[in-house]
């Protein structure tokens, strides 16, 4: 049997097919109709100009063979001004004959980024520059160099650096001239006012020319004479809290022409005193005034004070240190070396004398606590 279907022309083929219902347009498949629901909003924002006007609408264009644009449908990607979506124009201006452009409208410049007013500011401490006295006694450059260790560690980055006042090296004077213009802070590791302290310090530092803060001696200080405490503990010391009977203490300090220096050293004997429960100390020094440590240990034994110790107020080991533990009826303590209260405290001398105004000359530091 024949069939009465006949079989469509080529032209047919590349005309749209009709729907079903008369007069509809063609139905579109799922992905077509997706892809012309998101399209359409992007189109028509095109046609707002920033102010809030709206451009002329042109003339639609003819429709994309795939219904997808032309880039997505495998043609040649178009150019910025070209048409964006089937149908539309895109945002390309209409040229309307004999009318002038319309101005664009000016875009707003972005607001310029917040500068930070915390930022923060780059500061380079000042040297902390440790200052001994000196000896000819070898073990006091290593006590107070093992000293040192512990201030770095318990600051560490610091620039750490030592200068002797005399008899041993390196000297001040070549320290300070090392620090190359740096500002510094002279922490001079002695237990109290003097000659030292309130002259050759200073006058090394303005020899020197070198911008420099003096913090004040260690002493007389809390942290003191918890050090002092624990070193007649570790000779022997009885560690009961309270006072023993008929014990004493000397405490044998270097010693100075300065009023000053001794009047430290009373003010450390009587923080000693209380801090051993009640026990006497009497200061005592060991060069150039008085009393001397045998002429305090005769003073007490007349008060009845028989169990005396001696106390060791030096820094580190040395002739002064030696004569008075040598003169020692029982405890003998040895001297502060690197207990790290004392490097706790030499921090706590140069933080105060860092976070100072710089004076107009290297000042004669009064008694710190």
């Amino acid at each position: 049997m024949e069939s009465s279907h006949r079989p469509e022309s080529p032209l047919a083929d590349s005309l749209p097919r009709e729907s079903p219902l008369s007069g509809a347009p063609p139905l579109d498949s799922t992905a077509r109709l997706l892809t012309r629901v998101t399209a359409q909003p992007g189109a028509q924002l095109r046609h707002v100009r920033l102010g809030g006007g709206r451009r002329p609408m042109p003339p639609p264009g003819p429709p994309c063979p795939s219904g997808l644009p032309p880039a997505a449908a495998g043609g040649p990607p178009t150019a910025p001004t070209a048409t964006a979506q089937c149908g539309a124009a895109g945002p390309q201006p209409v040229a309307v004959p004999g009318a002038a452009a319309a101005p664009a409208a000016p875009v707003p410049a972005a607001p310029a980024a917040p500068v930070s007013r915390a930022a923060p500011v780059s500061r380079v401490a000042p040297v902390l520059v440790a200052v001994a006295h000196g000896s000819r006694d070898p073990r006091a450059l290593r006590t107070v160099s093992r000293l040192l260790e512990r201030v770095r560690e318990l600051r560490p980055g610091a620039d750490v650096r030592l200068g002797h006042i005399e008899l041993d090296t390196p000297l001040l004077a070549d320290t300070l001239a090392g620090l190359r213009g740096r500002a510094a802070v002279l922490v001079p590791l002695l237990l109290g006012r003097g000659c030292h302290v309130g002259h050759d310090i200073p006058a090394a530092a303005t020899a020197a020319g070198v911008r420099a803060r003096l913090a004040p001696p260690l002493g007389p200080h809390p942290l003191l004479v918890e050090a002092l405490r624990d070193r007649l503990v570790e000779a022997g010391w009885p560690d009961a809290g309270t006072a023993v009977r008929s014990a004493g203490v000397v405490l044998a300090a270097a010693g100075s022409r300065d009023p000053a220096s001794a009047a430290d050293a009373r003010r450390t004997a009587a923080l000693l005193t209380e801090r051993l429960g009640g026990v006497p100390v009497v200061p005592a020094y060991a060069s150039a005034c008085s009393p001397t440590v045998p002429e305090a240990l005769r003073a007490l034994a007349a008060r009845g004070r028989h169990r005396v110790a001696v106390a060791s107020y030096f820094t580190a080991p040395g002739r002064f240190a030696t004569a008075s533990r040598n003169a020692a009826p029982w405890v003998a303590a040895a001297p502060l070396g690197d207990h790290p209260a004392l490097a706790r405290l030499v921090l706590h001398r140069y933080d105060a004398a860092r976070d100072a105004p710089y004076p107009a000359a290297v000042p004669y530091p009064a008694a710190a606590s």
